[in-house]
């Protein structure tokens, strides 16, 4: 799989005491070059402002621009919309995290294949407005929105990172659809089950879990069940995925009781057949979450082999699919017939 990776991704909050922290993307970098998975590399690139603009407004924009600015030297301090931790490096950073993220969509278009974003910081809590958690711009958001814009067709946006992406699906609708699994109320508290919008061209909808000891049978049997899904309702043509691994057993800002590597695999290798059922094999993922070092190195190149494989996905059972969950599930169900 092509992987879109920059040095400069190491410079947010270097030195600072954050979970998000530049070791995450080293780590992967280093577990992959090691596996022999680091060969096919793209550059990333800056974001201009016209494309983070079709998803945040100018103002906000403005807003982080002046926030970096004020941030002294050598110093940490928080964005002025809320919670999130910014440097003076920031900015450019996070340019470049959505550029890398539209230099990974675009290849994956032009060469119908998968390519893997391996950027931070993460993006999919960025409201249009507000960076929120520990992101700044959406960059699964920003890439979605410029395939649609660019090429007319429709992208889904396939989120199974812990925590809600509120600020992707802030997103949604006029060709760009979210589907995603979380833990609820877990942050940012977004993405209950009444967050259903039933509708091809743009739909929304959420699988909230348990915000602990889901387990990896029905972790994996819920994705299978729900993304065949969504993708025979809205036919994208385009997948986009937000690939967060806070998920896994042991996750010290997530953790939903799920065995990192068996689900990476499983995520894997559906959604390589979803793409290319749909999508004629196009799929970006993005780097989200995931935060213990050792077991998102692990899981991303868990992820890049099982996409690469091409193998039938194993199929979980269904049974193991919680009462609750099941309910949304058919739900979908219903309304793909």
């Amino acid at each position: 799989m092509l992987v879109v990776y920059d040095e400069l991704y190491t410079e947010h909050l270097r030195g600072v005491a954050h979970p998000e922290r530049p070791d995450r993307v080293v780590a992967v970098a280093e577990r992959l070059g090691a596996a022999g998975l680091f060969g096919d590399r793209a550059p990333a690139r800056d974001a201009t402002d016209a494309e983070l603009e079709r998803v945040h407004p100018h103002a906000y924009l403005e807003r982080v621009k002046r926030d970096v600015a004020t941030v002294g030297s050598h110093a940490a301090g928080y964005l002025s919309t809320g919670d999130t931790v910014i440097d003076e490096t920031s900015l450019a950073v996070a340019r470049r995290a959505a550029g890398g993220t539209l230099a990974a969509m675009e290849a994956a278009v032009a060469g119908e294949r998968a390519a893997f974003a391996l950027v931070r910081p993460p993006g999919h809590h960025a409201e249009p407005a507000r960076g929120m958690g520990f992101c700044i711009f959406g960059n699964a958001a920003v890439a979605a929105r410029a395939f649609v814009a660019t090429h007319g067709g429709r992208a889904l946006v396939v989120d199974f990172d812990y925590h809600h992406g509120n600020g992707t699906q802030a997103a949604a609708g006029e060709g760009v659809s979210f589907v995603s699994t979380h833990a609820f109320p877990a942050y940012p508290g977004t993405g209950g089950p009444s967050e259903q919008h039933f509708a091809a061209n743009g739909a929304i909808v959420n699988v909230p879990l348990p915000p602990h000891a889901y387990g990896t049978e029905p972790f994996v049997a819920t994705w299978q069940r729900l993304l065949p899904d969504v993708a025979a309702r809205v036919r994208p043509d385009l997948l986009v995925v937000s690939a967060g691994y806070d998920y896994a057993s042991g996750d010290p800002v997530g953790d939903l009781g799920v065995a990192a590597d068996p689900a990476a695999r499983a995520l894997g290798a559906l959604i390589r057949e979803t793409a290319q059922t749909y999508c004629n094999g196009r799929a970006v993922y993005c780097l989200e979450g995931g935060y213990d070092i050792p077991t998102l190195a692990r899981a991303v190149e868990a992820t890049l082999r099982a996409h690469d494989a091409g193998v039938e996905t194993e199929r979980a059972d269904c049974a193991a699919i919680p009462a609750r969950q099941r309910t949304l599930t058919d739900a979908v169900a219903a309304w793909v017939t």
